[in-house]
């Protein structure tokens, strides 16, 4: 029953209007809400407002009627997961899953040890923390089902990769300093059932033969997309430290490759109308057109439409709306690119930092901030803030907008948001 569940997931959700897994019910930030309010603060259109624990920034998990989060102790050493009431923000379950007698320090202020999002079925949870573990927990009772901590992967600054969903399996990005492979896993078991490497060509190398800053330039935070073909062929787009590659999702055979100089990605591919969308990461963030079909095989480098330098993000996805492709960078830069050529319709800045990644909910975009400000914006080709609205603590996981409801998770808390 629970495979059968699980396989009929991604419709069941999109009908059911919940929030799935990182991306939303489709994986490209796109919500079929509606009636999300204008405007909101502390003491207006709020629900519920839930203190969370520990520090986390995954993007809470909606069913029809609980929430999900993932949270982390300040020093790595337990990982837990909350369970809330949809309705009413009661917490229903609290538990550290697990405990770690020496996690590697972050050394990063825009990182934790409960960054990556899981995948919520109808009677299943799948949670992640990186190679720190991975866990099935029953949503009616609460009882592990399955866990995982035998994946090797020195994330070095922390997890970041969220869990894919494919047909009977999770798919999950393991980028380290150390390692760099994905690797699929059953969703009844939690069994291995196939892992690849990244075949990338590192260009990092001393004189010494050890990599440049203990291998920094190899790690990456990123979750995949995947593109389905009009033939039925179906591409999982997995962006990397060096190199985006795409595999053939049921067996993890690489397909093709694009090679750039970016690492440390955090940012999803966004795919439209035959071309891929790439962010390189690090170092200094592009982003990178590459047209793509069915049968596209081997190094694609070469085949590069164009690349835009100025502006763009190192951590937040991009959104493909009305044949536009729109990017919202970490310093706050908002711009409105030309799909031929790459070039901004308009680029204008916002007032504050952004880490989460933007959402559509009936048209509009949403974006919100480290220091707590939400902005709604008018995807056109003219820039046009809509409204805007503030909260206490800055938010650095992404908005999740389902049925008439907005779930936004600042540092400390927990909020439902809808029209009063």
């Amino acid at each position: 029953m629970w495979k059968y569940l699980l396989l009929m997931m991604l419709p069941a959700f999109a009908q059911a209007e919940t929030w799935s897994n990182f991306r939303g019910p489709t994986a490209d930030g796109f919500s079929k809400a509606a009636g999300i309010p204008d405007e909101w603060s502390e003491t207006k259109n709020v629900t519920w407002k839930t203190p969370i624990h520990g520090k986390g920034w995954s993007t809470p998990l909606v069913s029809e009627t609980q929430v999900w989060v993932t949270t982390a102790s300040e020093d790595g050493k337990s990982m837990s997961a909350l369970c809330l009431s949809r309705a009413t923000g009661k917490v229903l379950f609290d538990a550290v899953l697990f405990k770690n007698d020496a996690p590697e320090p972050l050394g990063n202020p825009v990182n934790g040890y409960a960054s990556p999002t899981g995948i919520l079925g109808q009677n299943h949870v799948v949670l992640h923390w990186g190679s720190y573990g991975t866990c099935c927990l029953n949503t009616g009772n609460f009882k592990l089902e399955w866990e995982r901590r035998d994946l090797p992967c020195r994330h070095y600054r922390g997890p970041g990769s969220s869990v894919f969903s494919y047909k009977n399996l999770l798919i999950l990005t393991m980028d380290g300093v150390d390692v760099q492979y994905l690797v699929a896993l059953d969703k009844e078991t939690g069994k291995t059932v196939w892992k690849t490497d990244r075949t990338t060509n590192w260009n990092d190398l001393q004189p010494d033969g050890k990599p440049r800053m203990e291998g920094d330039e190899r790690k990456a935070y990123t979750t995949p997309t995947l593109v389905t073909f009009p033939s039925g062929a179906e591409h999982l787009i997995s962006t990397g430290s060096k190199a985006t590659l795409a595999y053939d999702p049921a067996t993890g055979k690489e397909l093709w490759r694009v090679a750039y100089d970016g690492y440390s990605n955090a940012s999803s591919p966004v795919y439209g109308d035959g071309v891929v969308y790439l962010n390189t990461g690090y170092g200094k963030a592009n982003v990178l057109a590459v047209p793509i079909t069915a049968e596209s095989r081997g190094d694609l480098t070469s085949t590069i439409l164009w690349t835009q330098t100025k502006r763009m993000p190192l951590r937040c996805s991009p959104l493909f709306i009305n044949d536009h492709l729109f990017t919202l960078s970490d310093d706050g830069h908002a711009s409105w690119l030309d799909l031929k050529s790459g070039e901004p319709v308009w680029c204008e800045r916002l007032p504050d930092l952004f880490s989460g990644s933007p959402i559509v909910v009936e048209g509009k975009i949403l974006c919100c901030g480290e220091n707590g400000n939400c902005l709604w914006l008018d995807p056109k080709s003219e820039f046009k803030i809509l409204a805007q609205s503030k909260l206490d603590d800055g938010m650095l996981a992404s908005p999740v907008a389902v049925e008439h409801e907005l779930y936004l998770r600042t540092r400390t808390h927990l909020y439902r948001i809808e029209e009063k």
